[in-house]
């Protein structure tokens, strides 16, 4: 219901926000601060952008999932000069155990898994080693400063990724979810900015600065998230 949205978003924000606040305002107190802050955000920056190709550089979109990246980087911004700051636009990161992975595998192994709403909305995903990979590079390379998108390069829509993670369980994927039952399910605002939101996403910062991706492919990403590797 309104009163347990409101929760969660009253959660979201202390965690991410003040969170972040607390850690800036410690190494703005330090004698000898740190040389680099790496802090996660999210591709909830953007919002619901359509076919629109977005760089680092896109402009902040609008809702609730935009309007709280843009005061959790805010308080990035904050940080003491000298010390350089990453904020770390993740995707949806395929970890089979947690995060939006490990929700869809039941109803996918049950054979009952399908695209969300029509299916046609850019579903930005990274496999977890690659996040791994992207922390560790933006820790040690200098170059690497402001927002950070942390994607895969193989952009997909939704019934592409449905399609695939399919294949990959050896399950039937043709009963598709209606954004009415989704938004019964976990409410309208949710259901629209975590499932049915089209955000085409590109890691240029990372490709530019000569990032190797272990798994670009969706399908090889998904097998290996799930023990499945040929």
């Amino acid at each position: 219901g309104l009163r347990g949205t409101k929760e969660k978003m009253r959660r979201v924000e202390e965690s991410r926000v003040k969170g972040t606040r607390a850690i800036v305002d410690a190494i703005g107190a330090m004698s000898k601060p740190p040389k680099v802050l790496v802090c996660a955000s999210a591709i909830g920056w953007y919002g619901d952008r359509g076919d629109e190709v977005l760089t680092e550089d896109a402009a902040l979109g609008s809702g609730f999932l935009s309007e709280t990246c843009a005061a959790w980087e805010g308080e990035v911004d904050r940080i003491r000069p000298g010390v350089r700051a990453t904020k770390m636009r993740l995707g949806v990161v395929l970890d089979p155990g947690g995060g939006a992975l490990q929700k869809m595998l039941p109803a996918f192994k049950a054979g009952v898994g399908g695209r969300l709403g029509s299916g046609q909305q850019w579903f930005p995903w990274i496999a977890l080693d690659d996040v791994i990979g992207a922390y560790h590079r933006a820790m040690f390379d200098t170059s690497i400063d402001g927002p950070v998108n942390v994607v895969a390069p193989g952009e997909v829509r939704n019934q592409e990724f449905t399609k695939t993670l399919g294949k990959v369980l050896s399950r039937p994927t043709i009963l598709p979810v209606p954004g009415f039952a989704l938004k019964a399910a976990v409410g309208k605002e949710q259901a629209k900015e975590l499932f049915l939101f089209s955000v085409r996403v590109a890691p240029e910062r990372l490709q530019n600065a000569g990032f190797t991706f272990r798994y670009p492919s969706l399908q090889d990403a998904l097998m290996h998230a799930l023990g499945k590797e040929r």
